[in-house]
């Protein structure tokens, strides 16, 4: 069995400039990630995909390799994770290189461990799945949301307005973390969630979606706190 961790980094990154080698903690938050894929010892390459030289040579720094960089068209605003996954395999297939796995990383998930994502591959292999990846659950019912319009309130689902919250069935959503992927059967269809997805349910601690600064702050303080727990 072989497999690949495709980290993805690229560095036009708008809401939150050099988002992707930022220090988190006094690392470049991309380094956590190349530690997890490396520690966890299922990889036969941990490459990071970019178009930055800068995060290259971080990249090479912590470990990983950079191989290639990505064409213009994958180092847009628009490109999809899907097209980047796909330039990558495809140039490794020129290279003679063919994986039975893969594991998409996003850079700015410093919270992954090596542990989970064993506990991904195992659950991926065992389970026949296409995909797996990681999600957290809501806070809150979702059944119970509202909508806001005009200051006006309304149920999402007027019929659970009464409903107890424990009798709801629980709902998730993705952690944003990584997708771990047969490569045929993303081939195939070119998507990382399909109908045959599975996921690993995590907990509030064990990751943080970082999109300002706000964001940033709470990310490092949830890290610390998870460290001393």
């Amino acid at each position: 069995m072989s497999n690949i961790a495709i980290i993805t980094a690229r560095g036009g990154s708008k809401r939150i400039p050099r988002k992707n080698i930022r220090p988190f903690l006094g690392k470049p938050i991309l380094a956590y990630v190349i530690d997890a894929a490396q520690q966890s010892g299922l990889f036969d390459e941990v490459m990071v995909s970019t178009d930055d030289d800068e995060i290259a040579a971080i990249a090479r720094q912590y470990g990983a390799s950079v191989p290639f960089f990505r064409n213009a068209e994958t180092a847009d605003d628009y490109a999809t994770t899907a097209q980047v996954l796909h330039e990558v395999l495809s140039q490794y297939e020129q290279q003679g290189l063919v994986f039975d796995y893969a594991c998409c990383l996003y850079p700015t998930a410093p919270f992954v461990t090596p542990q989970l994502l064993r506990h991904a591959l195992t659950t991926l292999t065992d389970r026949q799945f296409d995909s797996v990846y990681p999600v957290q659950p809501f806070s809150f019912p979702i059944q119970r949301a509202v909508l806001l319009r005009d200051a006006k309130v309304q149920w999402f689902q007027p019929e659970h307005a009464l409903t107890r919250s424990q009798d709801l069935e629980p709902a998730y959503h993705d952690a944003g973390q990584f997708y771990f992927f047969q490569v045929k059967s993303f081939q195939r269809s070119q998507r990382l969630i399909s109908d045959n997805s599975g996921g690993i349910i995590i907990s509030e601690l064990e990751a943080h979606d970082i999109d300002n600064e706000i964001d940033w702050q709470v990310a490092e303080m949830k890290f610390q706190l998870r460290a001393k727990l």
